[in-house]
């Protein structure tokens, strides 16, 4: 069985402090805590607030559960609880209340962001300060492709790793990954549509047409609120083509951890641009939006053609995540006339790096003038990342060429930065 270690986690765990671990569904958060933490009970809380015992395979009741659970911390036993946000809230005073026992370890899951995160602004919250938080999202652009170089190489390592930092793909992945996605998205969309709906039931929201509308919109290239709301407006979603309305939407759908944004470079008033935080989300909601194709029997052909288009801009994103973690560096957005970038990255002040990724069979003399042209613009670091070396028809002048070869040298260097470990 394949298994990503999720040592940059791990290394967050290792401290016997009370922690709590969140993060969106099928992000690993148990089977790391079931396969790399020591624990002496496990308790799973069902949507009812039923508290199943994973170890004995008992069940019992919520007031069951207050009465063993006190006696446990005293005990010094190491708790795990999986799911608490499901039970009462009454629960969370009692957490606070025997979080002074010394040597007592309780490490409490939750599959929500929005939920988490409001639990911890509320004032005078019981869980501030008892617990070490622990974000668990998508498996880390440096890991993944660290440990699947194990397996694989060159173009298929560098495409295999931008979707496999979904932790649920990892154990079923075969090369090519072309033909796996598509084999995927063939037999699985409904799953991920599931995935999607019990996500926001977790989170405590109804999935409207409205967020439908903004996921698939944000997968077909809108990418800030004016286009969205524009979009959403003439599909007849909202009744005024106003972004303002959105704003809600769109911070939800972002703490819950589905979208992310990024600032514009430049500009006077903050402007963001949106996108979905996981490749594979992006990839499915495309093909709602293009296909319909969790509804409507649609050809494999149909879904190669959408697998083909959206992966490069999807390894673009990747590259340009892990360069940034790389080099302790921010990704912005620039907005220029005529003018658009695959990678800029910002320092404190100013721009570090910017890049282009050319995810493609040849690279034309054209085009990489074009590219000389367009990144000469920046005094920074240049780069341009493409597959292979071969592919281009000449090497390009003042720009520093990466392949995967550079970039998994890279993520390993700074992997052991990270970790401050002396080798992998």
């Amino acid at each position: 069985m394949r298994i990503i270690p999720r040592k940059i986690e791990r290394a967050f765990l290792k401290y016997p402090d009370w922690k709590m671990l969140y993060g969106r569904r099928k992000t690993g958060k148990t089977f790391l805590v079931e396969h790399f933490l020591d624990y002496d009970e496990f308790f799973f809380v069902n949507k009812d607030s039923t508290v199943h015992d994973r170890l004995s395979n008992d069940k019992m009741t919520y007031q069951e559960f207050m009465r063993l659970f006190p006696r446990l911390v005293k005990e010094k036993r190491r708790i795990v609880i999986d799911e608490f946000h499901r039970l009462p809230e009454g629960f969370l005073d009692l957490l606070h209340t025997y979080s002074t026992e010394q040597d007592s370890q309780v490490i409490l899951v939750t599959s929500t962001m929005w939920l988490a995160q409001r639990l911890l602004s509320m004032r005078e919250s019981p869980l501030l300060g008892i617990a070490f938080l622990v974000k668990i999202g998508l498996i880390d652009e440096r890991e993944i492709l660290v440990e699947l170089s194990k397996e694989v190489k060159r173009k298929e390592l560098i495409e295999a790793s931008t979707y496999l930092r979904e932790p649920m793909l990892v154990p079923a992945y075969k090369p090519p990954l072309r033909d796996f996605l598509t084999g995927f998205f063939s037999s699985s969309g409904s799953f991920v549509s599931e995935l999607v709906g019990e996500t926001f039931s977790e989170e405590g929201h109804e999935l409207t047409r409205v967020y439908l509308g903004i996921m698939m919109e944000v997968a077909n290239g809108k990418g800030t609120s004016t286009e969205l709301s524009s979009a959403l407006f003439s599909r007849g979603l909202l009744k005024k083509d106003n972004p303002g309305t959105l704003q809600k939407y769109l911070t939800i759908l972002t703490k819950m951890g589905i979208l992310r944004k990024f600032l514009v470079q430049g500009k006077r008033r903050k402007k963001f641009v949106y996108r979905h935080a996981s490749p594979l989300l992006d990839l499915h909601f495309y093909l709602e939006a293009k296909y319909a194709y969790t509804e409507l029997e649609t050809s494999v052909e149909f879904i190669r053609r959408a697998v083909d288009y959206k992966l490069p801009r999807h390894v673009e994103d990747f590259i340009a995540d892990l360069l940034a973690k790389a080099y302790g560096l921010r990704r912005v957005s620039v907005e220029l006339p005529q003018l658009e970038l695959d990678i800029a990255l910002q320092g404190f002040k100013r721009l570090e790096l910017v890049g282009e990724v050319k995810w493609k069979d040849r690279v034309k003399r054209e085009e990489v003038r074009k590219i000389e042209e367009k990144l000469s613009r920046f005094d920074c670091r240049r780069v341009l990342i493409v597959p292979s070396e071969d592919v281009l028809e000449r090497e390009p002048e003042g720009i520093e060429v990466l392949t995967p070869r550079d970039l998994l040298e890279i993520a390993k260097e700074s992997l052991k930065k990270t970790l401050n470990m002396e080798h992998l």
